[in-house]
């Protein structure tokens, strides 16, 4: 069995490379494998007598590079169980930047690995872009790469831009944070003869540009207007209008202040679903996001808790409750994500919930609460048998209401209203109604018609306080009939 040992051939031609290891690859001891012949050292070597076996040929039979570098890898250690001496394996640049052949080689323990250096580019490529990567660097990729990754704020270089496909998946996804005409720079064989530096527009990437295997990408700092969709972003604007320099509605607040005007954008959000209007949706969402930021904000100033602490309590708590997505769990169907989810919720709060009933917001409107309390009471057995016996019990609380309006009992009045209300509450939840949406819609069509009498006598000049229940009522008619067109 023998070893494998990882040579680095420079980012440039021959004279980057070291004596030795030039001695080394002259050596006619060895076997000398190449992941692509696609190199100038490569080619000089050739031409001086030295014998490489290339990969090359499983660039084509693969569609993805990952099965090609651990196809690479398998044949060098197969290679190396059935050789006594050492093996060589030559890569372009240095073998530990950008290289997975390398990394998937250096991690397995079956056959012995060393690595013998070789010139990086980036060097060259920090000296041809004239950037200093202390100010911040990001070094990515473009075959793997993930857009969530990307720090925009940071000098941001792609390398192993092999083609015009590659070339256009790393334009589009720059294009989701970017403007078409934010200037970039493609370099090409940086450090050799043959070195390039082209400055153009975002859009035109993979557009009449030809790109290789010794392409590089290069995106400068973002300046910081151009990435106000960002988290960051935004975090720090709350911040400054937080501070002391900030505004002083934003400094006053508290999360009691908070509370109202965090109610009202959830209505609002829920007023844009109903009417369908993306942009409202996208405004309100917004609002709702701020009020989560500034929230958190007030945490932090105080010293309690900040957005990262609410942002990991969220995610924690996904991860957790979804073991069917994140674990070994089986959930086949709703019911059962709805059953695990319960569960697990159960075992999240362990005791701290002493009653069935306990995790309903005491704020809710009483509709929905009246609506939750039921839905509760009724997973442990505590609900009807029979729908008619609801309907039953709703014609007695009817009775129970007339009873007290006849003693003129305001109290016993509301209180039997109530119970009116809440059998009501539980026939809608029997036929899966959900009776907040229900009385909504009800209140949407109440609000259209009377909308419509309104509009009709206003075009007749008639004054509504001056006008019968008759002719409204004629009007109201109307209006249902347009509905029912």
């Amino acid at each position: 069995m023998g070893k494998i040992e990882i040579i680095g051939l420079g980012a440039g031609d021959i004279n980057q490379l070291s004596l030795g290891i030039y001695k080394k690859l002259k050596s006619t001891d060895r076997v000398i494998y190449a992941r692509t012949a696609d190199h100038p050292v490569i080619k000089t070597l050739q031409i001086e007598g030295v014998s490489f076996h290339t990969f090359d040929s499983i660039y084509e039979d693969e569609d993805e590079f990952d099965s090609v570098y651990n196809r690479i890898s398998q044949d060098l250690l197969e290679i190396a169980k059935d050789t006594e001496g050492v093996v060589s394996y030559v890569v372009p640049g240095h073998p530990m930047l950008a290289e997975k052949s390398v990394q998937l080689l250096l991690g397995q323990d079956d056959i012995q690995v060393e690595v013998a250096g070789g010139q990086s580019y980036l060097d060259d490529l920090f000296t041809a872009l004239q950037i200093d990567p202390i100010e911040g660097f990001q070094f990515v990729d473009g075959t793997s790469f993930h857009r969530s990754e990307l720090e925009y704020r940071h000098h941001l270089i792609f390398c192993q831009v092999y083609d015009q496909l590659i070339a256009s998946e790393v334009k589009l996804a720059l294009l989701e944070d970017l403007p078409p005409d934010y200037e970039i720079t493609i370099v090409e064989a940086v450090g050799s003869k043959k070195e390039s530096i082209q400055r153009v527009a975002l859009s035109e990437l993979d557009r009449e540009i030809e790109v290789n295997n010794l392409t590089s990408v290069y995106v400068p700092p973002v300046p910081t207007n151009l990435l106000n969709h960002t988290f960051t972003n935004l975090r720090e604007v709350m911040r400054v209008l937080r501070s002391p320099e900030g505004c002083p509605w934003d400094r006053k607040q508290t999360h009691e202040s908070l509370k109202e005007h965090s109610i009202e954008e959830i209505y609002e959000l829920i007023e844009a679903i109903d009417n369908q209007d993306d942009e409202g949706i996208i405004e309100e969402l917004g609002d709702i996001l701020m009020h989560v930021m500034l929230h958190s904000q007030i945490g932090e100033d105080n010293g309690y808790f900040s957005i990262d602490d609410v942002i990991k309590g969220i995610t924690n708590k996904m991860i957790y409750r979804h073991p069917h997505v994140f674990d070994n769990v089986s959930a086949d169907s709703v019911e059962e994500v709805v059953d695990n989810w319960e569960e697990l919720k159960k075992k999240e709060k362990g005791d701290k919930r002493k009653s069935v009933l306990d995790g309903i917001p005491k704020p809710l409107p009483a509709l929905v609460k009246a609506y939750k309390l039921q839905k509760k009471a009724a997973k442990v057995g505590f609900d009807w048998d029979e729908v008619t016996d609801m309907w039953n019990k709703l014609d007695e609380e009817i009775k129970e209401v007339r009873e007290a309006i006849q003693f003129k009992n305001d109290d016993e009045i509301a209180k039997e209203f109530g119970d009116v209300l809440f059998v009501l509450v539980n026939l809608t939840r029997y036929y899966k109604i959900n009776p907040e949406l229900a009385l909504e819609q009800t209140n949407k069509k109440f609000y259209s018609r009377f909308s419509y009498i309104e509009e009709q006598l206003n075009l007749n000049g008639k004054n509504i306080e001056d006008v019968t229940l008759e002719e409204m009522d004629m009007y109201w008619n109307e209006a249902k009939e347009r509905e029912r067109e």
